[in-house]
This record gives C-alpha cells, structure tokens and sequence, in this order.
C-alpha cells in the first residue's frame, strides 16, 4: 500500500468558501479501510457546514457524507471486507459496548466512540487525510466529495455488487434519514394520515417511506412547486402551498388532524405548525437539523392533549441493519433511488450543486467520479 493523490472538496473552516485541491490520502491504520469513490450526493447538510450553522469544529474538512464505492485496501485486522468490495459509507455508527448498545438501543448510542468516528477523527486520535501537508478531517467521518476516503470499518456496509453504487450512494444519508424517521422514530401505521412540510431530498423519502408503511393520506407542504410535482411522484397523495393556510387546508382533507407530522426544512419556528397539525394524541417528528443555538416556543398546552414532539438524529438507524432493509425495499420495487437524481456531474461542477441546493426542482444532485 502506498499513500494516495486524491481531489476533493475542502472547506477550511466553517462560513467560508469550499475549494476543490488535491489531498494525499493516508494508508488506513488498524480497522480502517480505504475506499475509491464511486459517487457521492450534495446534500444539504453540506450546504449547512459551508454556511456555519452545523456544528463542526473550524478545521479542515472534506465534504461529502452520501458515498459509496469499491474498497481499494484494508488495515490490519479488518474483517469481512476485502479489496474489490461495493460498499455504501455510513455515519452513525454505534460503539457496541455503551450501556445502550448492550440494551439492544443502538441506535441510541451516544458514547464517546460515536462522537469521534462522527467528527472525522480516528480511534487513534488523528486522521488519515492530508490538505497542505496539515490533517484533514472527513466530514461525518466519510468525507465522500473526494476520489478516494478512508472511514472506520464499522462506516463501510458492504452490499451486493450488482447494486449500481451512483444510487446506492444516496443511501448513506438523505434516503436512510428518511426511511428511519417514518420506520424507527415515528412508526407510521397502515392507514394514518401523515403530513410531511418540506419535500426536499429528505422529505421524498420520508413520503416514501410512508407509502411504503402504508399510510392512506400522505401531505406535501413546500414552498417550490417543482417540488410538489416530485411529492407527487413518490407518493404524496395531498399537496399544500407553503404560502398558504396550512392549518385551513389541512383540514380540509383530515378534519381530526395528521397522525404523524414530520418538519424537514430545519426551522425551529416551523415547529409550532407542525404541533398543531397533528391529532390528538398525534405526534411530530423534527427530522430537519436546527442552527446552532435555535430555541423552541410553542403553547405548552398544544401537548398536554397527548401529543409528542419526537427528536430524529438521523433516522435513528444502525446502519447494517437499515441499509439492508433498504436493499430489500429496493429489490422489491418499493425504494425509487434513481427518481431522486436530477442531475449527474463531475467534481468540476460541485459549485453548481451547491448553489442549486434548496432551489432545486429535484431531490439530489450526485457527483460521480
């Protein structure tokens, strides 16, 4: 093995403009594997580290965290994986040995181990990637806007390789989040009326994800009219105006209110809405990731009737776990990946995906290398 040249896209510190340069990618140490990149979606987290309301750490970091590609070499002790391996790049990965993985909570996981591998940091303490000699750190651990990456093994889920890796890549991050927000944290039921504001590349796999569960009413609220019409095509059986009187036309079609309402933009303020929307003993979820020190206000008396305000972090998932039942949904025609690209382009055009992010009339544009 031998280091590696790579291009990749890298912001240097949070609130400034991400450069595309050249980064050496480091052999991967004791369980780590070093992944050729295949594809990589721009989502719109990544417009959020650029803006400076994610929370990230003012280093150097390369951004990307929707990849998949082919292990190219594996550090010592890797097991289960080997050269030549199609591999989808997860984020939350959960130690394994924190009291509540040992409950069977997984997904749960908040020790200090998850922290790190979601820092871009390795169980070492450093990183195997180099911008100007200096480290660099793999946004969310993966670093996937870049032609070559090393993650921890637990970050890379090896799939079949009759997959095709420049769908499967979305799988990482804007399709999981989705799918784990309506199956893991919401449970959607056969019949319920859902109501999802913000149809953007979350927000269509959260509507088909809900199809999916089996709901009979499903609600698109977003301010893009493009986005409607993609609402439509992934199953919203409703859509509604941003602009409008949502409670109004809500009710027009569910008197009693939704069973399940997801927020998907982001905005705090939003919340309250959704509260509203739901039912009696109805239930939000808030799937969209707040700035940084964005507080709450609602009537407290909206929840006493029974309703829940539910968090998400990231759909609440393990990986392995969800990403197989995302290869089953998709082998069963019920996981439209290929409907969530708009446009496939070379890294040479990422500043086009970058603008394009919460404007566009599709959920995801895909960098392909």
């Amino acid at each position: 093995m031998s280091t590696v040249t790579a291009r990749a896209l890298v912001l240097e510190a949070p609130a400034t403009e991400p450069v595309l340069a050249e980064i050496d990618v480091l052999d991967p140490g004791p369980g780590e594997v070093r992944i050729k990149v295949s594809a990589s979606g721009v989502c719109g987290t990544d417009g959020h580290a650029i803006e400076g309301t994610h929370p990230m750490p003012v280093r150097p970091v390369v951004l990307g965290h929707e990849g998949a590609g082919v292990v190219e070499s594996v550090g010592a002790g890797v097991t289960g994986l080997a050269p030549g391996d199609h591999v989808v790049c997860a984020l939350a990965v959960p130690c394994g040995t924190c009291r509540q993985c040992r409950r069977g909570l997984a997904e749960h996981c908040n020790s200090p181990a998850r922290r790190q591998a979601m820092s871009g940091v390795m169980a070492d303490g450093g990183s195997r990637l180099r911008y100007k000699g200096e480290p660099a750190y793999p946004f969310f651990g993966v670093g996937t806007l870049a032609e070559y990456t090393t993650v921890r093994r637990e970050q890379a889920v090896r799939v079949d390789p009759a997959l095709p890796l420049d769908e499967f890549c979305l799988a990482g991050c804007g399709v999981i989040t989705g799918y784990g927000a309506v199956l893991n944290v919401a449970r959607v039921g056969p019949g319920d009326t859902v109501v999802v504001v913000g149809a953007g590349g979350v927000g269509v796999n959260v509507i088909q994800a809900a199809r999916t569960a089996g709901a009979s009413t499903i609600v698109a609220v977003d301010g893009v009219p493009e986005k409607l019409d993609l609402a439509r095509k992934f199953g919203a059986t409703h859509v509604v105006e941003a602009s409008s009187d949502v409670a109004k036309e809500l009710g027009a079609i569910e008197p009693d209110g939704a069973d399940v309402v997801f927020e998907v933009v982001g905005k705090p303020e939003l919340l309250t809405m959704c509260l509203g929307l739901t039912r009696v003993g109805g239930t939000c979820v808030m799937v969209g990731i707040p700035p940084m020190g964005a507080r709450l206000s609602f009537d407290a008396f909206t929840v006493s009737a029974n309703r829940r305000l539910l968090g998400c972090r990231g759909g609440a998932v393990v990986p392995e776990r969800d990403i197989e039942r995302l290869v089953a949904l998709y082998r069963a025609g019920s996981l439209n990946l290929a409907g969530l690209i708009g446009q496939r382009i070379g890294l040479d055009d990422v500043f086009t995906a970058l603008d394009a992010l919460g404007r566009s009339s599709f959920a995801r544009s895909l960098v392909v290398f």
